[in-house]
């Protein structure tokens, strides 16, 4: 009867002993068994009902009992969390392999599959085309029919009529180098040629007389076009018919001098625009400063173009003959 109160008085302290051991393992987070014996907890005072039960002898078996009970389950409880975590591991990794082995397979099978069409099908690529196609012909299209449309308006405007003529000649009253009155009636029928001078310029005069002289008689010889070469005077007071004569002889046959009144003058050089100021005077000796240019008449004696002093005799005769045959086309 002792030994069996004393078998199940260590039964319980051994059952006593685990649960004590596991909640302080489980506390600290540690496998580490105990260091304290079985005597050491007799000698408590908070476990006097186990004192009386249990012989000091029995106790120090028992450690070892206790001791070997509580490695092995320690042993065991973390052999056991190590081979969970290594399942949990190899069922990750498992898993996982699956996974990619899945993922494998269903590339391999997607592999195999056909491929859908992308965004962009076939019709939606001919209508694109299509349209694309479609705009470059209407801008071609537009960009001609824009160039047509402003070639035909500049060969309008160039075969179009002109917008007015130049203002310049009229009507005047005059009297030649023979004393005889002129007006602008007697060269109807003719071109001419009118330079406006005076008879007492150093050089500008004679140089410009000179070159229409030899371009009038180039005129005749290269187009056998008559032109009558005229001399009109801007000084007056000085140019008398007498003076005139003589000046016009020096330089061709055929040279009209024309001389008049101041008035008549002014209103002749008003009509042709041109400038004319006497300039410094000593005594009766002057100079006279004017527009130096040639005015090329039609029959009709309406203006047509004007030659100024940087014209030479080729590009003067050239012009005048290219001038008139320009006018005969247009009749």
């Amino acid at each position: 009867m002792a030994s069996r109160a004393i078998w199940r008085s260590a039964s319980r302290f051994r059952n006593f002993h685990v649960c004590l051991c596991t909640h302080t393992l489980r506390q600290c987070g540690s496998s580490v068994s105990f260091s304290p014996t079985i005597a050491d907890y007799l000698r408590r005072p908070s476990l006097p009902f186990l004192q009386p039960v249990i012989p000091v002898g029995a106790g120090f078996k028992s450690l070892g009992i206790c001791g070997r009970y509580l490695s092995s389950s320690a042993a065991a409880s973390t052999s056991t969390s190590d081979n969970q975590d290594k399942s949990s591991s190899s069922s990750k990794a498992n898993s996982e392999g699956t996974q990619s082995s899945g993922g494998s397979q269903q590339s391999g099978s997607d592999a195999g599959k056909p491929v859908r069409g992308g965004p962009v099908s076939w019709l939606s690529f001919l209508l694109l085309l299509a349209t694309g196609m479609g705009i470059i012909f209407y801008y071609d299209k537009e960009k001609k029919r824009h160039i047509e449309e402003i070639s035909n308006a500049s060969k309008a405007v160039k075969e179009g009529p002109s917008a007015g003529k130049a203002a310049i000649g009229g009507p005047f009253s005059l009297i030649n180098h023979d004393d005889k009155p002129v007006t602008e009636k007697d060269f109807l029928g003719k071109w001419t040629m009118i330079y406006f001078g005076f008879t007492h310029c150093p050089d500008i005069c004679p140089d410009e007389l000179q070159k229409l002289a030899a371009a009038v008689d180039k005129i005749k010889e290269k187009a056998g076009i008559e032109i009558v070469p005229v001399f009109i005077s801007v000084d007056p007071e000085r140019d008398t018919t007498e003076q005139v004569r003589e000046y016009v002889k020096e330089f061709h046959p055929k040279l009209i001098g024309l001389t008049g009144t101041s008035d008549e003058i002014k209103k002749v050089a008003r009509a042709y625009r041109v400038y004319y100021m006497k300039t410094a005077e000593e005594d009766s000796d002057y100079l006279v400063d004017h527009s130096i240019v040639m005015y090329l008449m039609d029959p009709n004696m309406e203006f047509v173009k004007f030659f100024g002093k940087n014209s030479d005799v080729d590009s003067l005769t050239g012009g005048v003959i290219k001038e008139i045959k320009q006018r005969k086309l247009k009749r």
